[in-house]
């Protein structure tokens, strides 16, 4: 009985001495929820093969809900809208498709759509037929020349589970659209993971979901990440936290996508839902070169072409995020190229991606870490950049990382 109890303080003073080396981190969590940026938030921290630090913030204002990260019963875990977390998921999707020798990243994407043999791009006296054939190497890197916002609103009006319900009409509808410039040409963030959805459709003859769930999500045991809610599901779905000024508070009625478990548009680039853990088993798998368990979903070498410089940071890219100063872009995923500009502490190499309502992870392979955050917020605008200043206060202990 002695020992046990020795063996437990031993443990309890572990997790004790481990928090608070990220007392920074605790602390900017609690000050993004009192400077009104988010509602609850949560973070983990991951560490040559153990999570080192995990903690939730709760607001336990009026309309928000506490994060639950428990997924034994009878607790579930708080289900949130990764958005744009759901690109890297894609890639990875492509990749194995790459590996299996069904599809080549220098592929005409007409050789799978072929409503995409003509496209026409924007010229000084109006459209014009496109001089480079649309590859799929320029979907995965956002080079095609499809971008996100319009005249007819976000995705083209096209990203929308309210008007498809199924790839296969959106694929279509998009081959009609008019490209900002040519394939190939430049950077510039778009609905590209979408379009990316159908191709793995039509190669692994599944439709997207399936080929996610058979080739990533079980083998990863992301039983929770998924398009759709059940009604169950609705009631661990975390509330969208809004600030635009006079309008403020939280809302389950901004959730833009439908996640109807009837529809079968799987938008790659922003449908997904997930949990903290089940993400976290995604990073994991990178973090180990591609393996989980033992178990190998994707090459080291998968990793090293995802994570390639494909293009600079802003200004060389007119169009890139000018919050990524000192990042280069491979696919889908920035990648730390210059520490200095960033000024985070951050070290050199670090790749990861975000999402619209305020996720974001980072893998950092040479320290063998990962940092995950998630909770759900928009504003109209912030002076703190939430994902540099994650960054920074993890980094902070610099001793901690050595």
């Amino acid at each position: 009985m002695k020992k046990i109890f020795i063996t437990y303080l031993f443990v309890l003073i572990q997790n004790n001495l481990s928090h608070s080396q990220f007392e920074a981190v605790k602390n900017f969590q609690k000050e993004l929820i009192k400077n009104e940026i988010t509602g609850s938030n949560i973070v983990m921290i991951y560490k040559e093969g153990e999570v080192v630090f995990l903690n939730a913030e709760n607001s336990n204002l009026i309309g928000d809900k506490k994060i639950s990260y428990q997924s034994y019963k009878p607790y579930k875990e708080t289900l949130f809208p990764i958005w744009s977390m759901s690109k890297p998921i894609t890639i990875v999707g492509i990749m194995i498709l790459v590996e299996k020798g069904l599809i080549k990243l220098d592929d005409n994407v007409s050789k799978y759509l072929p409503e995409f043999s003509e496209i026409y791009c924007k010229g000084k006296e109006g459209k014009y037929l496109c001089e480079n054939p649309l590859k799929i190497i320029h979907l995965l890197t956002h080079r095609s020349g499809f971008g996100y916002y319009s005249h007819q609103g976000y995705g083209y009006g096209l990203t929308s589970t309210v008007k498809y319900d199924n790839l296969n009409d959106f694929s279509k509808d998009l081959s009609k659209v008019v490209l900002e410039f040519e394939p190939g040409e430049k950077y510039y963030y778009g609905v590209n993971q979408a379009l990316l959805g159908r191709v793995v459709e039509i190669v692994s003859k599944k439709n997207f979901y399936e080929f996610l769930k058979e080739e990533i999500f079980e083998p990863l045991e992301m039983s929770e990440t998924k398009f759709y809610l059940t009604q169950e599901d609705r009631s661990r779905f975390q509330p969208l936290y809004v600030n635009f000024g006079t309008i403020k508070g939280f809302t389950t009625e901004l959730d833009e996508l439908t996640y109807d478990e009837t529809n079968a548009a799987y938008f790659g680039g922003e449908g997904l839902i997930s949990t903290m853990n089940d993400y976290s088993n995604f990073c994991i798998m990178l973090l180990n070169g591609g393996i989980y368990k033992g178990k190998r979903i994707l090459s080291e070498k998968s990793i090293v072409v995802m994570t390639k410089k494909y293009s600079s940071s802003y200004p060389e890219e007119e169009y890139a995020d000018v919050s990524k100063l000192g990042f280069n872009y491979g696919f889908s995923m920035f990648v730390l190229d210059n520490p200095l500009i960033d000024g985070t502490g951050s070290t050199k190499g670090i790749y990861g991606w975000s999402g619209y309502h305020g996720t974001h992870f980072w893998i950092d392979p040479t320290k063998k870490m990962f940092g995950l955050f998630m909770s759900r917020h928009r504003q109209s605008e912030s002076n703190i950049d939430v994902q540099k200043e994650l960054r920074r206060a993890v980094y902070k202990n610099a001793n901690l990382f050595d």
